[in-house]
């Protein structure tokens, strides 16, 4: 089941401090560059994905600019990954997007983010030089989908 709330929401705030958590570790030295950009008090439209009424995964889409909609805190629970659960959760912010009449979406994500990359390569996604806070940043990789 998927629900569509905010980043007020319980399980989503639960669920961004797991993603945290794994990010802290894969980024290591570098993960205070990231973190910065990654608070979600300003998120409006954010997915939470539940298993047996637990929750498992969650994402986030906010404003980048006109048309344009950024993918955030994507995130599955190491135990439930493989299951089509960061799928199911795209495929909402996708489709919420273009209900708010954004053409494109955005992300950034790590080269330490190997299954992250795949997945969005395997839904349409092309890898675009990287961009705003992330444009000369080694270790980032942008990427856009017209939706």
């Amino acid at each position: 089941m998927l629900i569509r709330t905010d980043s007020q929401h319980p399980d989503f705030i639960y669920l961004v401090s797991l993603l945290d958590g794994d990010l802290a570790i894969r980024d290591g030295e570098d993960h205070a560059f990231y973190d910065q950009f990654n608070k979600i008090d300003s998120i409006k439209h954010a997915v939470v994905a539940y298993l047996d009424e637990i929750p498992v995964g969650c994402g986030a889409i906010k404003q980048y600019e006109d048309g344009v909609a950024e993918l955030k805190r994507m995130y599955v629970k190491d135990d439930c990954r493989r299951k089509g659960i960061a799928s199911a959760v795209l495929a909402e912010l996708e489709k919420w997007a273009k209900e708010l009449n954004y053409s494109s979406l955005i992300l950034e994500t790590g080269k330490a983010q190997p299954e992250a990359i795949a997945l969005y390569q395997g839904k349409a996604f092309s890898i675009i030089p990287n961009y705003g806070q992330y444009a000369g940043v080694d270790n980032s990789v942008c990427m856009k989908k017209p939706i």
